[in-house]
């Protein structure tokens, strides 16, 4: 199997390219113009922006998709000046009264094996994957990509437990709208370039560098940023040594390193070659003092070692956001660009989606969708909520544990997130496709919550959670939506619920019942 990705004009395969992180390297293959073909369970509006850009996709996983490239092929014509009868190369009979220019036979287009892209979440036992192996298909991880494309770019890898998709993204629109024109791989979709993906025409690449899988160690970029550093998959790592040990090989690969030293563990562990602090006292590269922490939004000063750059304006609420924003300062101050132009590019971000994401206000009730699935993630977000609701406007936290491993690590830190929320509504474990070992359950889970917390409600199913909902929510609360799993599907049906009148409403839930 060749150890190294050919970006020259082979075709790639993946399978699974509906996923965020799959999704986001097609795009940019497929916008470069190299033949991009993928497989997924069902099609979606990343599918469908995938298709649009010329990617062919196939809404099944089946071994025959492999042959795609292989299978297209193009007539060959050639003048015949023979007389009488002949035999094309194809064995078809010719008559010499037929057209001059006949079909002779076909010729693949490509005769290459497509690169298959997989990720740390393809079965083994998956029918592309297995074919590809047996065939003989060179076989490539997402993360070996990703590596390809960030040796060919001036590029900007950034990592650390929590707020990469965030920083990533914040930075990427900081450099557009400095007018650097950066390609962009992210794993969250942004408004502002329609998805999760974007491919400049700079030599800047901007990526999301995701250590959970361990590929972290696989990226070199030029210049690294590090938020910070938790045990966050003991799935993959026993313990926080671990997973520092990976961020230390990704350090050392990296030219630059930035780092937040807030977090202690990058403090001390790391060591990086510009530094970060919403404190004054530790001696950052860049620090802000003056905070205010309002329902619009974060307004900070902004200091390069002994000097005033000026005021920082952050959409994005709480403390973790405007660290962030640091993070895009450091970075945007390296690359040479005016204090003006950062701050104008952070003041304007709105987020990414999944992040705070407020779906909707229907009946003076405001529903937000965010990915927080830690207990330190929950705890700034519920944080970052209480900014906008006081009493006796109520915050109600709906959230649903992500695998198994994760819930019985943290369950004690869990039973301690949820103090910013007045409710907290509970459902069962997504298992993320983790076996069941009974180790840990939903209702283990409310009563450690319950321990710290007045009123926990815990709904089995995703529809449970609904009628809970349905019969709980009132005007002026803020319902949060926490995880990484699928609870926010459903979403929209409890929007629609209270989008009707109550008579109506009333007739909904005894139907229900």
């Amino acid at each position: 199997m060749p150890n190294t990705v050919d970006l020259s004009g082979k075709p790639f395969h993946f399978i699974g390219i509906g996923g965020i992180g799959m999704s986001a390297l097609a795009y940019v293959l497929a916008k470069r113009q190299l033949p991009v073909s993928g497989s997924d369970l069902r099609s979606s509006g990343i599918t469908k922006r995938l298709q649009a850009v010329g990617a062919h996709f196939f809404e099944e996983q089946n071994a025959t998709n492999l042959e795609f490239f292989r299978r297209k092929r193009e007539p060959v014509y050639q003048e015949l000046s023979v007389t009488g009868i002949g035999i094309t190369q194809d064995r078809q009979v010719v008559d010499e009264s037929s057209k001059s220019s006949q079909t002779i036979g076909t010729e693949e287009i490509s005769s290459d094996l497509p690169q298959v892209i997989c990720s740390t979440a393809i079965n083994p036992l998956n029918s592309e994957y297995k074919a590809a192996i047996e065939k003989g298909y060179p076989i490539f991880h997402r993360s070996d990509l990703l590596a390809a494309l960030i040796q060919e770019y001036e590029s900007i890898g950034v990592a650390g437990t929590h707020g990469k998709t965030t920083t990533s993204s914040l930075i990427g629109y900081m450099l557009l709208k400095a007018g650097l024109d950066p390609t962009i791989v992210v794993g969250g979709e942004v408004d502002a370039w329609d998805g999760n993906a974007r491919l400049g025409n700079s030599p800047y690449l901007v990526a999301e560098a995701d250590e959970s899988d361990g590929s972290l160690v696989k990226l070199a970029p030029k210049i690294g940023i590090v938020t910070n550093i938790e045990l966050d998959h003991p799935d993959r790592y026993e313990n926080l040594d671990q997973v520092i040990e990976i961020f230390q090989i990704f350090a050392k690969g990296c030219q630059i390193l930035i780092g937040c030293i807030d977090c202690q563990t990058v403090r001390s562990q790391l060591k990086p070659t510009i530094t970060y602090s919403l404190s004054r006292d530790l001696g950052a590269n860049y620090s802000v003092d003056n905070v205010k922490y309002e329902a619009s939004g974060t307004t900070a000063r902004v200091w390069e070692g002994e000097e005033v750059l000026g005021e920082l304006q952050v959409k994005l609420l709480g403390t973790h956001n405007l660290s962030n924003a640091m993070a895009a300062v450091a970075l945007g101050r390296h690359l040479g660009l005016d204090f003006e132009a950062i701050s104008l590019g952070i003041a304007s971000f709105g987020g990414a989606k999944r992040r705070f994401e407020v779906k909707g206000d229907v009946n003076s009730i405001t529903f937000v969708d965010d990915y927080a699935h830690h207990p330190s993630e929950i705890q700034v977000t519920l944080a970052a909520a209480r900014l906008q609701v006081e009493a006796p406007r109520r915050i109600i936290a709906i959230f649903q544990p992500h695998r198994y491993s994760r819930t019985l690590t943290f369950v004690q830190e869990f039973g301690q997130s949820f103090s910013n929320a007045d409710v907290v509504v509970l459902t069962d474990i997504y298992s993320a496709g983790e076996p069941n070992l009974g180790q840990i359950t939903g209702e283990q889970l409310r009563d450690t919550i319950s321990a710290h917390h007045k009123r926990v409600y815990y709904q089995p199913t995703l529809d449970s959670v609904v009628k809970r909902l349905t019969e709980i929510l009132q005007p002026g609360d803020l319902a949060i939506f926490l995880g990484a799993g699928n609870l926010n599907q459903m979403i929209p049906q409890v929007m629609d619920f209270y989008q009707i009148d109550r008579n109506d409403r009333s007739l909904k839930l005894s139907q229900a019942s």
